[in-house]
């Protein structure tokens, strides 16, 4: 297989199948009538190819065969090829991407991976905790007594909420410095080894500026939303940054991307150490289904790269706790933010509840 397979669901009567078929092929690679072009080459090595149409539940799909000279080996322009301007039609939805043997050394995936994040946690065998500072509004002050009540508690994983990102009210430069020291001295009164990762965001002066601050104060994690900083700014953070990456799908659900597509296997071949999600039965309607299918494109074997850690959120609460290590295994990080937060007074046993049932 030399060329990337994209495959698209298109809402459509089984008649114009081929005409559409064939428009998108078009439209995905050289965007204008096929026979105004004169140059072989194009018609040959860059125009795009109809692999596959096939039935799907009263719509059909589409299998496309991209050049991937086409791409750049560029993040930015992959997402234009496989799905720029056929994202702007509505019955058009991108469900999978399969890759030629070798391109997925532009893209080498997640840096640390979860063996990566075990060891920078020190979590061996089992799921990892994990929680969020809320809410948005809270000076920098209040957040970080919050992350040591977490820390103490013994919780792996404490993460910005992703709104929380450079507000005058708890400004990145205060809030992160402020937020990893109450870790770190709850860390050496417990000999926990509690992680803070901050969100990062903004334009690329912004990113860099956060990542020198990041480093200078010890910083053993991020949060990022790729959508929202554009996946080309992604791409290159996390390399520049070098520790692990969690990746928030903030914004994901904007485009007809297929979230197992998305989430599991773009954002891993673009970087990610780990996706959060919304897992099924809490804020969210994604089913029981799909999320299992992120968290195995997350993790399954592909391409060689290392698997990122799945990271079911989204209303989850202690007592889920057991159904969700039944579901996603060892291999996973759990996220309860509000339900411990709701606690109040109790927060600290609550969140010590949560660590006990996920430690079992």
């Amino acid at each position: 297989m030399d060329r990337i397979r994209a495959t698209y669901r298109i809402t459509a009567g089984e008649s114009e199948s081929r005409v559409r078929a064939e428009a998108l092929a078009t439209e995905q690679s050289v965007e204008m009538p096929v026979g105004a072009i004169d140059d072989p080459h194009v018609l040959t090595d860059v125009l795009a190819r109809v692999e596959a149409i096939r039935p799907h539940a009263g719509e059909f799909d589409v299998v496309l065969a991209i050049a991937p000279a086409t791409t750049g080996n560029e993040a930015g322009q992959l997402m234009n090829m496989l799905f720029g301007n056929c994202s702007l039609q509505p019955e058009v939805e991108l469900v999978d991407v399969e890759l030629p043997e070798g391109f997925e050394r532009a893209f080498p995936g997640p840096r640390f991976g979860i063996d990566g994040i075990r060891t920078v946690t020190g979590v061996k065998d089992r799921p990892l905790t994990c929680t969020a500072l809320k809410p948005q509004g809270t000076p920098s002050a209040g957040l970080a007594k919050l992350a040591r009540t977490f820390a103490l508690a013994g919780i792996d994983v404490i993460k910005d909420d992703h709104g929380i990102a450079n507000q005058a009210y708890a400004p990145f430069a205060e809030r992160v410095p402020a937020v990893q020291r109450a870790v770190t001295q709850a860390n050496q009164e417990t000999g926990g080894r509690t992680v803070y990762a901050p969100t990062f965001s903004g334009g690329p002066r912004a990113l860099a500026e956060q990542t020198r601050i990041a480093k200078d104060c010890g910083v053993k994690m991020a949060l990022v939303a790729p959508m929202l900083i554009g996946l080309p700014s992604f791409f290159e953070l996390q390399v520049d940054l070098d520790i692990p990456v969690m990746a928030h799908p903030a914004f994901g659900g904007a485009g007809r991307i297929a979230p197992p597509l998305l989430l599991g296997k773009l954002f891993r071949l673009f970087g990610a150490d780990a996706t959060i999600f919304p897992n099924h039965g809490g804020r969210f309607s994604f089913s029981k289904a799909t999320c299992l299918a992120i968290a195995d494109a997350a993790r399954s074997p592909w391409h060689g790269l290392r698997g990122a850690l799945p990271v079911p959120a989204g209303g989850m609460s202690v007592e889920r706790v057991p159904e969700m290590v039944a579901g996603y295994g060892k291999d996973s990080m759990l996220l309860i933010g509000g339900g411990l937060l709701s606690a109040k007074d109790r927060l600290l046993e609550r969140s010590r509840e949560f660590v006990a049932a996920v430690r079992g």
